[in-house]
């Protein structure tokens, strides 16, 4: 919390503890917590809105979408990121507590896989990654690449990009026990781009700009084309991922407990509006269908 909002802040308990009315005692925070895939989105999101409305203050942090989700069911957070949607008996548990769960889908995202630049490999199959993963495929030899050990790397179990991989690319089959956890995808990137018998995978925002990465094309099966989601110039290719041609391609959710009230309710209108959609746009994630982006769907 900036000086300003901590004396803003202040002011009010002070004008309220003598009694007095005024302004500054419609001052409301919102909480944001959960998604590290979508903390930089948030964060943004944040910022911009207190800008336009200095009565409220917003404070985002990550820590996964589990750990979101676990916040927003005991109550001890306003709102919850997610990169997965969330689980049946993550439903059940905001019940009991009283809570019935309201999804918002307020942005779109490949996930890319990764390997080092001075790899020569350029596309998989959605099968051949699901056997690099759980451990049936190991050298890189067997997909056509130079004879060396395959290094997985892959997220923590409390990441929705963990639990959404695992879901539609493993088909709910175990991780390799020697594939590597990273703290973030950031850190996955920083892995492979060191790595040059790597893999990785993450939200493409993270890896779009690192020129010691390859992002790799991938097939659906071994008759359809290899996908890539990024057009030619670099940008991703938000028509690919909005018709899911990309085969992992994922909304990003924020959940409340119940219908969003007051504050919360205006930034998730604001969030799902034009100007919350531009900022997606421009911090390299995917707007919701029909939000801008017209000039990115040009040919693969």
């Amino acid at each position: 919390m900036n000086t300003r909002r901590i004396l803003a802040v202040a002011a009010a308990w002070t004008m309220g503890a003598a009694g007095l009315a005024g302004p500054l005692l419609a001052a409301e925070t919102i909480t944001v917590k959960g998604s590290d895939t979508m903390v930089i989105l948030g964060q943004r999101w944040a910022e911009e809105y207190m800008k336009a409305n200095k009565d409220v203050t917003i404070q985002v942090t990550g820590g996964g979408s589990g750990t979101g989700i676990a916040a927003l069911i005991n109550g001890t957070t306003t709102l919850a990121n997610s990169s997965r949607p969330i689980k049946a008996e993550e439903k059940e548990a905001a019940k009991k507590n009283g809570s019935d769960v309201i999804e918002f889908k307020t942005a779109m995202d490949a996930l890319a896989v990764v390997v080092n630049a001075d790899n020569p490999i350029n596309h998989l199959t959605m099968q051949q990654i699901g056997k690099i993963y759980t451990g049936y495929i190991n050298n890189w030899k067997q997909v056509g690449g130079p004879d060396k050990r395959i290094l997985r790397y892959t997220r923590e179990s409390n990441s929705g990009t963990y639990v959404f991989f695992k879901e539609h690319v493993l088909n709910n089959r175990d991780y390799a026990a020697d594939a590597q956890t990273m703290p973030g995808t950031s850190a996955v990137a920083e892995a492979v781009s060191k790595d040059a018998a790597g893999i990785g995978f993450g939200g493409v925002a993270y890896f779009a700009d690192n020129p010691k990465l390859r992002i790799l094309k991938i097939a659906k099966d071994d008759k359809s084309e290899p996908i890539s989601p990024l057009l030619t110039g670099g940008k991703i290719n938000f028509e690919v991922v909005w018709s899911q041609t990309y085969p992992i391609s994922r909304y990003l959710y924020v959940y409340s407990a119940g219908q969003p009230k007051g504050a919360a309710k205006a930034y998730l209108d604001w969030i799902l509006g034009p100007v919350g959609q531009q900022i997606v746009e421009k911090i390299e994630y995917v707007p919701m269908p029909g939000h801008a982006g017209s000039e990115r769907t040009a040919a693969n």
